[in-house]
């Protein structure tokens, strides 16, 4: 082509809305890691700023910071945005759109928190984000915050939220920045669904999706939430359990009793709570409450998907610091196809510095069970509650009144409550292969590909309300102690999540 047919070319190109290189450019390997460091460095003000908002949901006066930082960064970065109402706090939805782009994806992040128990943290605050790395001894020491402007990738930030999910939050804002100045254009659609009460079950999540189909309706849906695979590798997760949470309360006397006086004579509900739970599996950590491993099966096809993942069972056993595993798989990936019963706390009396001999009123068990498509929810639930009456249990959604407790030797109360459904996606679907040729571009090698996830986020209502697939992508340490006190991110996790992003970003669909 003549040379000044390129230049006319390029001067209608501008004319009609393209870029000032004629065509969005494309990152090549050594651009890619060039702007990602660079822009990983740039973004530790924003990653510090986020962080020391608090978010735990049970306090809606601090949500509401958040949403209006949310609102504020991504007007910055030319999206709209819309609250959906909710009968507490809302959600937020911010969109973007493109010319000539003829999909659009959804992304979800998590802006809320777990409580915090400041007395458990190693630092000023859970909200007061910290740089700290490992010494000789093997301790996480703090630094000087303005160290990470020459940050080591095993140095962490210790923030509560800063695996879990507010890291990927700033990851993503920080990946548009970086394509904005790079002059790279997705050829999709962007809307991003902001959660403010993941943490809490996201108990109005379905009925809002439900309600706003239209202002939701994208063609494929990208969770940025969760650890990497345990080797740390680039991971995609194309499914995870649902949930379902359990209270479980056995009585003794109506009040507490003294335990010489009434020992050996009043009915110690400790003692009951223990035994029905301990009859609820067997020595190896099976459910033994009949039909409730019912539908599953693990069939070749599955078998060899599952075991592709590069799980190494004694290192996970030695991170647990376990000599023996639950026998409800023979292997880590096959245990998490089949929903669980957990006993996730329990509750009876007093211990510690507050011990007393008494007997105590009541006993109870929070539990926790985990879904998977091929159960119902509403029928395991049931089970559970068949197999306690079976123990010769009065089971009650309510506290017993006086004349119950003289009529029935035994009575438990449960209550319950269904969060969402598990999902999974196929490997082989649109963006499945799409979010795979993004990794392999980013980091020239196949991600790892796992089937289903332990855990569990609220994705079902989008999938089966929008009807669409949904596809998460982890980045951040496993050993980031989400949920737990001392929460952390590691710097290395997060400059490659960024990279991430931007990859995905620059992938055309």
């Amino acid at each position: 082509m003549k040379p000044q047919y390129l230049v006319s070319t390029c001067l209608f190109m501008l004319i009609i809305g393209f870029n000032s290189h004629c065509f969005s450019q494309k990152l090549d390997s050594e651009k890619l890691d060039a702007i990602t460091e660079k822009y990983t460095s740039a973004s530790f003000p924003l990653l510090k700023e986020l962080l020391s908002i608090p978010n735990d949901a049970y306090y809606p006066e601090d949500i509401e910071k958040n949403v209006q930082w949310c609102e504020k960064e991504f007007a910055k970065r030319s999206f709209t945005t819309t609250r959906i109402p909710t009968a507490t706090v809302p959600l937020l939805l911010a969109e973007q759109k493109h010319k000539r782009a003829k999909k659009t994806v959804l992304i979800y992040l998590q802006i809320d928190g777990q409580p915090v128990d400041t007395t458990r943290w190693f630092q000023e605050s859970p909200y007061a984000p910290t740089l700290k790395k490992k010494n000789a001894n093997g301790d996480w020491e703090a630094l000087p915050w303005q160290n990470i402007a020459n940050y080591d990738d095993d140095w962490r930030v210790f923030a509560r939220s800063a695996s879990d999910a507010k890291g990927p939050v700033a990851m993503f804002l920080t990946a548009l920045d970086a394509i904005k100045s790079s002059d790279v254009t997705p050829n999709y659609n962007i809307k991003v669904i902001m959660d403010f009460e993941e943490e809490l079950g996201s108990p109005h999540l379905p009925e809002a999706v439900l309600k706003n189909t239209e202002l939701l309706k994208a063609d494929m849906l990208i969770i940025f939430d969760g650890p990497r695979h345990i080797t740390n590798q680039p991971t995609l997760t194309f499914g995870a359990r649902g949930i379902a949470t359990l209270q479980l309360t056995t009585y003794g006397p109506n009040v507490p009793q003294h335990s010489g006086h009434f020992g050996n004579y009043a009915p110690n509900p400790a003692l009951r709570l223990s035994k029905l739970l301990a009859s609820m599996k067997d020595e190896e950590g099976r459910v033994t409450i009949d039909g409730f491993y019912d539908g599953i099966s693990i069939d070749a096809e599955t078998e060899k998907i599952l075991k592709a993942v590069p799980d190494n069972e004694a290192q996970i056993k030695a991170r647990l610091q376990v000599a023996e595993t639950d026998k409800v798989g023979s292997y880590y990936q096959e245990a998490i196809q089949y929903p669980s019963l957990n006993i996730r706390g329990m509750q009876s009396g007093w211990i510690n510095e507050k011990v007393r001999t008494i007997i105590p009123g009541w006993a109870r068990a929070e539990i926790d069970v985990r879904l998977v498509l091929e159960s119902n929810p509403e029928r395991l639930i049931r089970l559970i509650k068949e197999h306690v009456e079976d123990q010769g249990y009065l089971v009650l959604n309510r506290e017993p009144t006086k004349q119950e407790r003289l009529e029935h030797a035994k009575i438990a109360t449960i209550t319950y409550e269904i969060s969402y459904q598990s999902f999974r996606t196929d490997f082989d679907s649109e963006v499945g292969l799409w979010l795979t040729k993004a990794l392999r571009t980013a980091f020239g090698k196949e991600p790892i590909r796992i089937r289903m996830s332990g855990g569990s986020i609220p994705i079902a209502p989008f999938v089966t309300t929008l009807n669409i697939p949904a596809v998460t992508v982890p980045t951040v340490n496993r050993d980031n102690n989400q949920h737990s006190p001392n929460e952390n991110l590691r710097l290395g996790n997060y400059r490659e999540g960024i990279k991430t992003m931007i990859a995905i970003l620059a992938e055309k669909l």
